[in-house]
């Protein structure tokens, strides 16, 4: 007769999740096989949180007011208009709209379904994964203001990269359906678009949207917390055992290649945008040129393989192929001026 496994551990087994998961075992691995680097990850992981603590309060603050107030409804009123106007304000918008590589494919369903033009929906689907007012302010941070506001123009220059390259392939039978067969409209993540409310500014006078604020705070702050958790484990790790010498002659400033490296590295090792900052700081702490880590964090963001599946899931392969092609090249021109400008 099997033994029925206690309630405590069934409830904390069922709020841990793989993220948190994965740290305990690294911590509990490294306590019994190196006790004194598990005292030296605990301690790096204590002061970068100390010192990156009033950024994550300030993300959290602002994607729990955006969605509260209902702000990010406004995103539906930004593809009306002439399509070379719509893909400026989709790529600025993209890059201050609170979405991730796959959070953002419902609502690029349901624009698609609607007619929204292709290059408009491009510049967007490119922008919005790269950079929102969190990572902005995690990236500032964390690597500080000149890869903050690098990254910030370079995702706004590759949306409109994207949306602008597009254009004179419209013509093509291949671009004339971007979405698969069976697609649907986005489902309820489509709505903001089909069906944009009103957005109250001063949304503490409504309860329900006082409830929603503070758990769009909790939430932001369990999955940004999580996730800065494991990436300061790994930074801690990676200082300890990667040599510099290998840092170096794969991404350093001497590699003519170390941008394109980077860029194609990013793809399949991209973890998390969050995650990701933390790893990119301490690799350019071992030598790694700021052009390879910002092209890491551009291709990374909007190619990893997580969202890659994504977009493969509604489009059709064309389109497909062509955000693939309109990401990388942007994130590799992007990190190669920005390692000339730095």
């Amino acid at each position: 007769m099997t033994a029925k496994m206690p309630t405590y551990v069934r409830t904390i087994a069922k709020d841990w999740d793989r993220v948190l998961l994965i740290v305990a075992a690294i911590v509990l691995t490294l306590t019994v096989w190196q006790p004194q680097q598990a005292i030296a990850t605990l301690q790096f992981v204590a002061t970068s949180l100390q010192h990156v603590v009033p950024f994550l309060l300030l993300s959290i603050a602002a994607a729990a007011y955006a969605k509260a107030s209902g702000a990010d409804n406004l995103i539906g009123r930004v593809f009306d208009g002439h399509v070379h106007k719509s893909i400026v304000l989709a790529a600025l918008m993209g890059a201050f709209s609170p979405f991730c590589s796959c959070g953002v494919i419902p609502l690029i369903a349901a624009l698609l379904s609607m007619g929204v033009p292709l290059p408009a929906v491009m510049a967007f689907w490119l922008s919005s994964p790269l950079m929102d007012p969190s990572m902005f302010a995690l990236t500032l941070g964390t690597l500080g203001p000149q890869f903050a506001v690098g990254k910030t123009l370079a995702t706004v220059s590759i949306g409109l990269f994207g949306g602008f390259g597009l254009l004179p392939l419209m013509g093509q039978a291949a671009f004339a359906n971007p979405l698969k067969d069976g697609v649907g409209n986005g489902g309820c993540g489509g709505s903001k678009v089909r069906n944009p409310k009103a957005v109250v500014w001063r949304f503490w006078h409504e309860g329900n949207r006082t409830q929603a604020f503070w758990k769009g705070a909790w939430d932001s702050l369990f999955f940004l917390g999580k996730w800065l958790l494991l990436a300061f484990v790994l930074e801690s790790l990676m200082l300890a055992y990667v040599p510099d010498t290998l840092v170096q002659s794969l991404a350093g400033d001497g590699n003519l290649f170390s941008v394109a490296i980077a860029a194609a590295v990013g793809i399949p090792a991209y973890l998390n945008g969050y995650a990701a900052l933390p790893l990119i700081d301490g690799l350019v702490q071992q030598g790694m040129a700021h052009g390879a880590g910002m092209a890491f964090l551009l291709a990374g963001g909007a190619t990893s393989i997580p969202a890659a599946i994504a977009v493969y899931a509604i489009a059709r392969k064309p389109v497909f192929y062509a955000y693939l092609a309109f990401a990388f090249v942007g994130s590799v021109t992007s990190g190669l001026l920005f390692e000339l400008l730095t």
